[in-house]
Formats: structure tokens, C-alpha cells, sequence
């Protein structure tokens, strides 16, 4: 039997603005027959659900949904527009429960309070009936959602407050009932206020790209929406315009500005066949771009999925308070039920008294300011990195961060921009130069790594000899034959099993320069001698005496020999450096360096250092704006090469840990005194709203 062909529908909804919001959505949605998996995301406002469509019908989710309060829309790709908040039904809802209940009150206590009429013996009197109508208008926003948690066996804010108003309700309290109706809608506001504010990075994201495009199509030019663009379309951006899709140029060169993406303050040279992203504004030139993505797939739609993403992986603050809220509330609870009914029935004190204490305790269990104090910190320093260039995969690298002891530099495309250029070849044992540099560049012409590109490129105009049993010997070089002899090139490592004699003194020479030496030669000799020169990444200097500054060890890491990280450490003011490791020595190094310090954070290109970059607390990798696999697998990913992002990246985490941590404590100590305040009558019902 076939399995059933799953649907999956991500839903965009409006009032969905905490974590109990967003579980109380899940818990409902699961029930219905036939949804096989939901998550709700209060962050960025949506519900993916996957779920067999013949079971379960879309439109039976949306109402299941409705039902319990929220709006359904069904552009979930697209963040909604900020409404103003005088629009929205709750605040209008709530600002008639605010006149309800200020009306009640004068009538109260300053007019002629008339009774209506009798019911069940009880007298409705004017002002209870307006207090009443004060209760049906601030309750309305969450008591749908309070009802639907108790169906669900779950005490969250709302159904404590529910609950709260109810028994008010029950013992005739109806000022306390009205005003914590009101007080909580106005509560319920503010919050939504401060996820709005959070949201509202992702909806500044999200307007980097324009909604539309001029597309070429058959010599005309049309302007579609950039939803209805396919991939393979050709489209035309003008000087000014912004770019609103990723692609290839075809035609033209232009500088670009693609700071949104990357970060980088000064604009980029872009010509033909170059990759230009969504959200760039093109400055000088006409540009056609053939389209390589889809909407949904472009570079900053891609950043925007994964900061939403990022909620799953939660800040160890966040863990503790989630922890902390599960045991808190119902402790709370149980201490209600108990001030309640002990008191009165041992001690034989006036119920209605205890039974009011009781209810202030419920609404001091709701643990909402407690639990949405970390996400929204953590979704704004987030989204704050991105339009910096950094990318953080989570709440957990972003305090991390705060804790890291050492920075690990990798040195080629990090500390320097593996841009090599050949500077020497030096012929030995009677060999001509051009014959060193030929049978090097035609053992490298296969190979994909920096030094291999730049000796091929310095070859050029040579005629390349066929190589034949090609093998790349990792951290060490290549071989090959070469008219049925075989070549070697690489580090001196690459002939230690060979009867050779290395040329030491020219090799330290250039090694002392800082320049990456490569030998060529045979089983027999060694043939001559190629030095590159890397430059050092501008601002590089600068970063590692700002990491010693706030007290980081800064170590550098290497597969390059000794005497030229030796030199470059010397450049950088670095005096902890280890040179000439393979990938898994460079694994070795971060794991001795995690047990004798602390936590490393390790800074590298994403590719050829991902086993050390799994291996280190935190994996940073540079300048992968463009780059999947980078993307997919860092913890955190600088978009552009510059290394300046790194202190602010530093300094982001640390003042993130401070806010999450003063808003933790500061919702426990409140919470504490709040309730001991209870008891001795300090604080009433209306006060702990």
C-alpha cells in the first residue's frame, strides 16, 4: 500500500505574538485527522503544517485556526505591512473596555447606581452591566484562545486570565473582573508591540528586494511582479534601480552596491558572467542579468528562512527559562488551589477573601513576559547582524559568542585574501625555468586549490603537457606522469620518502619572505622551486589587536610551513601560531585548545577548514555570500572578506547576554515579590495585572 502524498502549507497569521500563542495553535491543529506534523513560529508570525489532503481539507485548517482567534493569510512568503496600531480590532476592542470601565467606575462611585433588575438573586444594577460590557470587550482577544488551552489540559496566560475573570465573575467582583480584563488586553498589546518591532526587521529584510521587474521577452520589455519571474528570464536593471532577483550578468558592467547582503560599505565591480544578488542596487551601468533563482530561493530570502529558522535553535538562557516556566506555573497553580480552599476550610476565614488571593496568584503564574524576554532579544540582535552581513544560525552561536576564550584564524583566505601570485621559480640541477614553471602548472591544471590556480595562471601562453595517473595527496601536493614520468609538486613532506636532497637554503630563503614554497621534481631530484606571495587582508592587523584587547587568545592555524606562518604571524602581532597541519591536525589543535583555555571560535573559508569548524564551539566562515555548502554548514557566516565584522560580531553577543539577562532576572525578582506580596495583601488583583 502506497503511503499517503503529504501536503505541506506555511500559513502567514496576524495576533500570533508569544510562545503559549504558538502552542496552543499546534495543540489544535494536531487534533484534526490527517496533519501529520505542525510547527508554529510566533517570531515570524506562521504555522507550517504537513498534512494528507485527502484526511484533512486546507480549509478546515484556516478555520481550526480562526476559530481560536487568529487571522489566516495565504501570502505567507510575504511578511504582511505594519498596521497602525489604532486599526486593529483589539486595540479599538480594548480602548472600549478602558471607557466601559471608566464609565463603571464613575457611575460607581459618583451618580445614582440604579438596579436594572434581579437575576438568579443577584441585582444587576447600571454600573455592574457596563462593567460587564467592559469584560466582553477586553476578554474578547484571549479568551478564545484561553478557552481552547483548558480544552488542551494547558494552563498558559491566557486561560489562567480566563480563569481569573471567570471566578471574579462567580463571586461578584466585578470591578476586579473588568479591570483585569482591560489591563490584560492592554498587556496583550504591548507584547504584541514588542514581537511587531522584532517582525519589523524581517519585513525591513524582506523590502530590499523590489516587487517588481522589467523583463526581456522577445526584443519588448515587460514589468511583472518578481513572484511571476522564472528562472532563465532575462532582466534589466537601469543605473539606480535595485536589483530584484538573483542571477548572472550577460550584458554590461556596473559598480553595485551590495551591502545589504554582504555588508561591505564600498561598492563592487561587477562584469559579465559575475553573480549579482537580489536587494543590490546597481549604481552606474545598464545591466542584463539572466535568472538563476527563484524568488523564494534568492540569496536574502534564503538569510530571512533562516533566521525564522533560528528559533529551533535555542539559547541555553532560553532553554532555562522554558525549563523554569514549566516547573513555576504550575507550582503556582497548585499553590491557588490551596489558598483557596485551605484557609477556608481550617481555618474558617471568609472564602471570598482567600478566593481573590487565589486568583491573584493565577495571574502572577502567567509566565508571558518571563518566556517572550529571550526569543524577541535574541530575533532583533538576529536580524540586526544580518543587515551587517553576518548570518548567526541560531540563538545558541549568538551567546555563544559571549563566551568564546579564543579566536582560531586560519591563515590563507582569512588572515590574507588567497590571492597568490608566483614570484620566483628557481631552476635547479640544470633544469631551464620555463621547464619548472610548464610541468608544474600541467600537474596543477586539475587541481581546484588557490596555489594550483595562481601557478596555472602564471603559466600562461605555455602549451600544457597531458598528464596522465593524476593523484592529489591531501595537505601535501599532487603527482602525476608526464610522458611516462613521474612528477611530484608540493611541501617538503610530498618527497620524504624519496632518496632526494632538498635545496634547504633557498627553500628557508623564501620561506623567511612569507611566501608559500612549492617543490617540483621526481623520485630522483627536485627540479626547481616555485614562491607565491599572498596579500594580507587589509584591517587584519587591526582585528587581532582588538580580539587581545577584549582579553581573546588569538592563535593562528595553518597548512602552511613554518617560516612563512612565522612571518605572517609576525605581520599580525600573533605569538601563538602552529604551521603546517593537515585537516585533522588543525581538528587536534582546536580540541587541545577547547580543554586548556575555553571555548574557541574558529574563523576560516568554510570549505577546506569544515572539519576544524565543526570541531570548534563556534565555526565562522568568511566570505561566503554565494557559497551553499558555507551557507548550510557554519554556525555563523560573514557574507563578505571583511574581517571587521568579527569584533562587532563580539560585541553583539555580549550585549545580547546582557539584555536577555537582565530581562530574565528581572521578570523572576518581579514575579517573586508579586506573589509573596499576595499573602499579607500588598498586592491585589488589579496590581498584579
Amino acid at each position: 500500500m502506497n503511503a499517503p502524498k503529504l501536503k505541506i502549507e506555511e500559513l502567514q497569521l496576524e495576533g500570533l505574538h508569544c510562545v503559549d500563542c504558538a502552542e496552543t495553535i499546534e495543540q489544535t491543529v494536531a487534533k484534526l485527522g490527517g496533519v501529520r506534523h505542525v510547527k508554529a513560529n510566533f517570531v515570524s508570525g506562521k504555522v507550517k503544517v504537513s498534512y494528507d489532503p485527502v484526511e484533512v481539507q486546507y480549509n478546515k485548517l484556516v478555520k481550526s485556526i480562526e476559530r481560536i482567534g487568529y487571522s489566516v493569510r495565504h501570502d505567507a512568503f510575504k511578511i504582511p505591512e505594519e498596521r497602525k496600531i489604532w486599526k486593529q480590532q483589539e486595540f479599538i476592542f480594548t480602548m472600549l473596555s478602558g471607557l466601559a470601565l471608566s464609565t463603571g467606575l464613575i457611575i460607581n462611585f459618583f451618580t445614582a447606581n440604579w438596579v436594572l433588575f434581579n437575576l438568579l438573586d443577584r441585582s444587576l444594577s447600571s454600573s455592574t452591566l457596563i462593567f460587564l460590557i467592559a469584560i466582553v470587550f477586553g476578554a474578547y482577544s484571549f479568551s478564545r484562545e484561553g478557552l481552547a488551552s483548558i480544552k488542551n489540559l494547558r494552563f498558559n496566560m491566557e486561560s489562567l486570565m480566563s480563569l481569573a475573570i471567570i471566578g471574579a465573575v462567580i463571586i461578584q467582583e466585578y470591578v476586579e473582573a473588568a479591570s483585569l480584563a482591560f489591563l490584560f488586553s492592554m498587556a496583550e498589546l504591548l507584547e504584541s508591540y514588542a514581537v511587531e518591532r522584532a517582525r519589523g526587521s524581517f519585513r525591513e529584510l524582506m523590502n530590499l528586494t523590489p516587487p517588481e521587474a522589467r523583463v526581456k521577452h522577445e526584443g519588448k520589455e515587460l514589468t511583472l511582479p518578481v513572484s511571476q519571474i522564472q528562472i532563465g528570464d532575462l532582466v534589466i536593471v537601469r543605473p539606480g534601480e535595485k536589483v530584484g532577483v538573483d542571477g548572472e550578468i550577460v550584458e554590461g558592467a556596473s559598480s553595485v552596491d551590495q551591502s545589504s547582503i554582504t555588508g561591505e560599505s564600498v561598492p563592487v565591480a561587477k562584469n559579465r558572467g559575475e553573480k549579482i544578488f537580489a536587494g543590490s542596487i546597481n549604481l552606474e551601468g545598464y545591466l542584463e542579468i539572466r535568472v538563476t533563482e527563484t524568488p523564494e530561493n534568492t540569496m536574502i530570502a534564503r538569510i530571512i528562512h533562516m533566521i525564522e529558522e533560528a528559533e529551533a535553535q535555542k539559547a541555553p538562557s532560553q532553554r532555562f527559562v522554558e525549563k523554569f516556566a514549566k516547573i513555576y506555573t504550575p507550582t503556582i497553580v497548585a499553590l491557588a488551589i490551596g489558598v483557596a480552599t485551605v484557609p477556608p476550610l481550617i481555618f474558617g476565614v471568609v472564602f471570598e477573601i482567600w478566593f481573590i488571593k487565589a486568583l491573584t496568584l493565577l495571574v502572577i503564574a502567567c509566565p508571558c513576559a518571563l518566556v517572550i524576554s529571550t526569543p524577541v532579544s535574541v530575533v532583533s540582535a538576529l536580524t540586526s547582524a544580518s543587515r551587517n552581513g553576518v548570518l548567526i544560525k541560531g540563538g545558541v552561536y549568538l551567546e555563544e559568542m559571549a563566551n568564546i576564550k579564543v579566536i582560531a584564524l586560519d591563515k590563507t583566505g582569512t588572515l590574507t585574501k588567497a590571492q597568490l601570485k608566483v614570484t620566483d621559480v628557481i631552476p635547479l640541477n640544470g633544469k631551464a625555468q620555463d621547464e619548472v614553471l610548464k610541468a608544474a602548472a600541467s600537474l596543477e591544471l586539475r587541481s581546484e586549490h588557490p596555489i594550483a590556480k595562481a601557478i596555472v595562471e602564471s603559466a600562461d601562453g605555455f602549451t600544457l603537457e597531458e598528464v596522465r595517473e593524476f593523484e592529489s595527496i591531501p595537505g601535501k601536493g599532487v603527482l602525476g606522469s608526464i610522458k611516462g614520468r613521474r612528477y611530484y609538486i608540493g611541501r617538503p613532506e610530498l618527497f620524504s620518502n624519496f632518496s632526494v636532497e632538498l635545496p634547504m637554503q633557498k627553500l628557508f630563503s623564501l620561506q623567511s619572505q612569507g611566501k608559500t614554497t612549492m617543490l617540483v621534481g621526481t623520485e630522483s631530484e627536485i627540479i626547481g622551486l616555485i614562491g607565491l606571495s599572498d596579500q594580507i587582508r587589509e584591517h587584519a592587523a587591526e582585528t587581532v589587536a582588538k580580539f587581545k584587547d577584549s582579553g581573546k587568545e588569538v592563535v593562528m592555524i595553518t597548512g602552511d610551513n613554518e617560516e612563512t606562518a612565522k612571518a605572517i604571524a609576525k605581520k599580525m602581532g600573533i605569538t601563538h601560531f602552529h604551521a603546517a597541519l593537515l585537516p585533522e591536525e588543525k581538528v587536534e589543535e582546536i580540541q587541545y585548545l577547547q580543554k586548556k583555555i575555553g571555548k574557541v571560535a574558529m574563523v576560516g573559508d568554510g570549505i577546506n577548514d569544515a572539519p576544524a569548524l565543526a570541531a570548534a564551539s563556534v565555526g565562522i566562515a568568511m566570505g561566503v555570500a554565494g557559497t551553499d555548502t558555507a551557507l548550510e554548514t557554519a554556525d555563523i557566516a560573514l557574507m563578505s572578506d571583511d574581517l571587521t565584522k568579527l569584533p562587532y560580531l563580539i560585541e553583539l553577543s555580549q550585549q545580547s547576554r546582557i539584555v536577555i539577562q537582565q530581562n530574565i532576572w528581572a521578570s523572576i525578582l518581579l514575579k517573586v515579590s508579586l506573589a509573596i506580596g499576595v499573602f499579607p495583601g500588598i498586592v491585589s488583583l488589579v496590581i498584579a495585572v
